[in-house]
């Protein structure tokens, strides 16, 4: 059995967690919402994040489009991911939702535009 101390972020009062783990059964307790339990559960059995940052840009008015994964990737695939956002380069126009990357190192969710930016 194991047991882990977790901070939620479901929401803004930041529930003290304590997430126990024995064999395939997981409790969570501290949490005053049920997405406070969802997120520990989530947290200590299958973390995933959502990446963002910025890809380089050619013909634009600014130099670097920011970008986020459409929804969060497993945890363990992030820097994976930041090495594709860094090779990454894209060419104005780009508009806001516009897949930069489909499919983004191999986890399934695309890359997308956080903004617009129009060419020069």
């Amino acid at each position: 059995m194991t047991t882990h101390e977790l901070i939620c972020i479901q929401c803004p009062l930041g529930c003290a967690l304590t997430v126990t783990v024995d064999g395939d059964r997981v409790e969570v307790s501290g949490n005053t919402c049920p997405r406070g339990a969802e997120y520990g559960r989530k947290e200590v059995t299958a973390p995933t994040r959502t990446v963002t940052s910025t890809v380089a840009v050619t013909g634009g008015v600014l130099a670097r489009l920011p970008v986020k994964t459409r929804t969060d990737v497993p945890k363990q695939s992030v820097f994976a991911v930041m090495q594709a956002v860094r090779a990454a380069r894209v060419t104005a126009p780009v508009t806001i939702g516009q897949t930069i990357i489909e499919n983004v190192a191999g986890t399934g969710v695309d890359l997308i535009a956080t903004r617009s930016i129009e060419a020069q």
